[in-house]
């Protein structure tokens, strides 16, 4: 019988960008693609980001796509990166993307993209979370210290009953022994808290998988960590 616990939902807040989701290196890098490498170790942090923003801007929307998602997916081949860029005027890529370890970079890219343009591409939908997780004995417990992501993710998908689109989308990882898919559904999840029966729990992922617990606060699931291959 796989572990069950009581999950309480300390908060949830719909996002639409993440706190320091882009760095000082990261704007020089996007600069370094749009040739514009002069002075930028000269520029203080506020300078740099407006200069970035600015020549973002100058490649027109889809342009500017390309150049963000060039930094962003250095593995996505050139044919790919302008495909993309275009259909981001459009599509949702931060939830539709086939590959959903790639949708927190997604969500990373639009919030960026949107600001630079006014409002041209789709806010991002997110939504942060802090869980605290109680379990009968401390042993049920053990399953977040050999598979975290993979164990979350079966936690919160039994928590949103059988019928909900991510039970049916990952049936097989969620019932089976391995969930590679699970960092791309709850991004950074930390354990903040270790009380012996409780744990707590912050994350962040898109609001496309996390909409049912908008108005929930409490909820009974069970959940099993992945199994070494």
């Amino acid at each position: 019988m796989q572990p069950q616990f009581t999950v309480q939902i300390d908060s949830f807040q719909k996002i639409s960008q993440i706190n320091n989701a882009w760095s000082n290196a990261d704007y020089r890098a996007l600069m370094h693609i749009m040739s514009f490498d002069e002075d930028l170790d000269a520029m203080d942090a506020t300078e740099l980001r407006e200069m970035c923003m600015m020549s973002l801007n100058d490649q027109g929307p889809e342009g500017a796509a390309a150049v963000v998602l060039t930094h962003l997916f250095p593995d996505l081949p050139q044919g790919k990166i302008d495909q993309v860029s275009h259909d981001m005027l459009e599509d949702r890529y931060w939830e539709e993307y086939a590959n959903c370890l790639y949708h927190e970079r997604f969500f990373r890219a639009y919030a960026l993209l949107r600001e630079a343009f006014n409002g041209t591409f789709a806010e991002p939908t997110g939504v942060e979370m802090t869980l605290t997780v109680t379990a009968e004995n401390e042993e049920a417990m053990t399953i977040f210290d050999t598979s975290l992501e993979s164990s979350m993710v079966r936690l919160l998908a039994d928590g949103q009953g059988e019928l909900a689109l991510i039970n049916r989308l990952y049936d097989e990882q969620i019932q089976g022994t391995q969930f590679p898919e699970a960092p791309g559904i709850v991004w950074q999840l930390q354990q903040i808290a270790d009380n012996g029966l409780s744990r707590q729990f912050h994350f962040i992922s898109s609001y496309f998988w996390m909409e049912a617990f908008e108005n929930m606060t409490r909820f009974d699931a069970s959940s099993h960590a992945d199994s070494e291959e």
